[in-house]
């Protein structure tokens, strides 16, 4: 029988599948941080994963507040600098997989993570490229995860290069690692693919209970379907279990959490539960 789960719990599942095995993974906060975990838990312990401030080979005992946090330093195999971890690292193309979060995202996996609107005068800032231009750049494989962004035809702004304008227009450039770019791109409906000649995103799994023509209204181009599209397999107990122990708040979701632990709303809230959830706060949410 398989548990029920939550949509973040089956993005941060469906993530951790897309790690293989003695992978170099470059990761920073949120839902890289326990698919990482997980994968390297169940099926991908020879995995290596750094931040870009320095901290590399480490495992995490609980999920990371920030690139620096010092929970990045349990089991690590040696530091070094943000310099560093660009020139002889990322450049050089030793990152096998990095993870992006979109804002925005078009057919061919270009993202905005910058401004919503015009960039001087913009209707929303979003948090900016930081190291994710130059990992979409630099990494073999990239991994787009869109929790709350959008797909639309043309970005406000581009942020971090993904195919361009389709076919070999990438390696064509001249500007990034050879056949290099995202993969997969995994929202809250589906799992979509690139096509290896056209590079135009398209639909390979829909997740269970969503349906394509729920999936297409939110696509504003001609979504194309593969003729193999199959639904995402559901998380299994060991891979719930695990996401839960490790990032019981991410489970949960922040809104939740924030209205358990508020206890003058709550008061019938056992004790034991408020200094839990207190705790968890205190090093979880922001």
């Amino acid at each position: 029988m398989i548990k029920r789960y939550s949509m973040d719990e089956l993005i941060n599942i469906v993530v951790a599948r897309e790690i293989r095995d003695y992978e170099n993974v470059v990761i920073g906060t949120g839902i890289p941080v326990t698919a990482c975990v997980l994968a390297k838990g169940l099926h991908a312990k020879n995995a290596i994963f750094f931040v870009e401030s320095g901290l590399i080979g480490f495992e995490p005992l609980v999920p990371l507040i920030g690139i620096a946090d010092v929970g990045a330093c349990r089991g690590l195999s040696y530091s070094t600098d943000m310099f560093s971890i660009f020139t002889t690292h990322v450049y050089r193309g030793f990152v096998d997989v990095c993870f992006l979060g979109v804002g925005q995202v078009d057919k061919f996996g270009n993202i905005n993570s910058t401004v919503i609107g015009d960039y001087n005068n913009f209707e929303k800032r979003l948090p900016g490229s930081g190291g994710a231009t130059d990992f979409s750049s630099y990494a073999k494989r990239t991994i787009l995860t869109l929790s709350r962004g959008q797909f639309v035809n043309k970005l406000d702004y581009l942020t971090s290069p993904g195919y361009l304008s389709g076919g070999n227009s990438r390696d064509n450039s001249g500007h990034f690692l050879k056949k290099s770019g995202p993969c997969t791109l995994i929202s809250r409906k589906g799992i979509f693919k690139f096509d290896p000649v056209s590079k135009e995103m398209f639909l390979a799994y829909n997740h269970p209970g969503i349906t394509v023509e729920e999936i297409r209204k939110d696509i504003p181009w001609e979504l194309k379907v593969s003729p193999d599209l199959a639904e995402t397999k559901p998380p299994s107990a060991e891979e719930l279990e695990f996401t839960r122990k490790f990032n019981p708040i991410q489970s949960i979701g922040n809104r939740v959490a924030r209205r358990l632990i508020n206890k003058k709303r709550y008061p019938s809230l056992p004790e034991k539960g408020v200094a839990f959830l207190n705790e968890l706060r205190s090093r979880f949410i922001s």
